[in-house]
């Protein structure tokens, strides 16, 4: 009987040393006392190199050596301290490691009542490639939901929404808030003398030249057509408007080509300012801004409470 035991645990770690997973027995008081090939292979260690060593020392080890489990720390004994927290309070635990080299495994910690563990490591790169692919095809697919295709800037969705958070942020703070409605003046002329294409093209060089001008944290989308739209928050009246004019300047000011020709640009912008307003309120304040700046000879800007409605 003792001898087919003893056959069973010879085939067990004949089993074992062949395997891909990685299999590992710390004593109670943690010290690696067998290993098989592709434990040791996490590691890139010899079994003269690690076994008989302590957990601390092994990893310790990885961490001088760069090798094995990536360690992002710049306190050694620090990590120890908080991995030694974590060992041994549960029965079995289950966590992700990344390697130096690229790799990912997930290891697996068994624990008997009286101290021993088993670990288990199973590499698991190719699932965390595929994984790493599916976030990046998710967050692609994220970005066309909230981008505009043509510019590559906010659509109207994604700017309504940012601005709709600021607007409560703003809101709690008390701070007054601005919205440009900016609209290229006659768009529709450059679309019938030069094609859509070329209206298109304007539409991208203007996108570019706003947002090179603007403050990172200022929202700036699409809201449709030819029309733009601006959100400065914490920002005054007199800020705002010397905001518009100094884009409405910058857009008259620079060259825009279309079609292999040379074109002149201008806008007219809607500015609205004030406190703790919907944004429906504060568009249609901008609206009719806008809709003065337009009546009024284009290339202009014109603020909200001095906007008249002109038949």
């Amino acid at each position: 009987m003792v001898s087919m035991f003893q056959h069973y645990a010879e085939l067990l770690a004949r089993f074992a040393e062949q395997s891909h997973d990685g299999y590992a027995i710390f004593s109670a008081d943690d010290v690696l006392v067998c290993a098989n090939k592709a434990f040791l292979g996490t590691f890139n260690q010899s079994a003269a190199t690690l076994l008989g060593k302590s957990f601390t020392d092994i990893m310790r080890l990885a961490f001088e050596e760069k090798t094995g489990p990536k360690i992002e720390t710049q306190d050694i004994e620090q990590w120890l301290a908080r991995a030694q927290q974590v060992r041994r309070q549960r029965e079995f635990r289950l966590f992700e490691v990344d390697l130096i080299d690229g790799r990912w495994f997930l290891f697996s910690e068994q624990t008997l009542v009286s101290g021993e563990i088993l670990l288990q490591t199973k590499d698991i790169t190719k699932q965390k490639i595929l994984e790493q692919h599916l976030n990046e095809r998710a967050q692609r697919l994220n970005d066309l939901a909230l981008t505009d295709e043509l510019t590559r800037i906010a659509n109207r969705r994604s700017f309504v929404a940012s601005v709709q958070s600021e607007l409560n942020r703003c809101e709690r703070l008390n701070c007054q808030i601005a919205l440009l409605l900016l609209d290229i003046d006659h768009f529709k002329s450059i679309n019938d003398n030069f094609g859509h294409q070329a209206g298109d093209e304007v539409l991208q060089q203007l996108a570019r030249l706003v947002s090179s001008t603007l403050r990172e944290y200022d929202i700036f989308g699409r809201i449709g057509g030819e029309e733009f739209g601006v959100f400065l928050a914490e920002t005054d009246q007199k800020t705002a408007m010397a905001v518009a004019e100094r884009l409405c300047q910058l857009v008259a000011g620079s060259p825009f080509s279309a079609a292999g020709q040379q074109l002149t640009v201008t806008v007219s912008i809607g500015v609205a300012t004030g406190y703790n307003l919907s944004f429906e309120s504060l568009y249609q304040e901008a609206d009719t801004a806008l809709y003065k700046a337009k009546h009024s000879g284009r290339n202009q800007v014109a603020f909200a409470a001095a906007a008249v409605l002109l038949p």
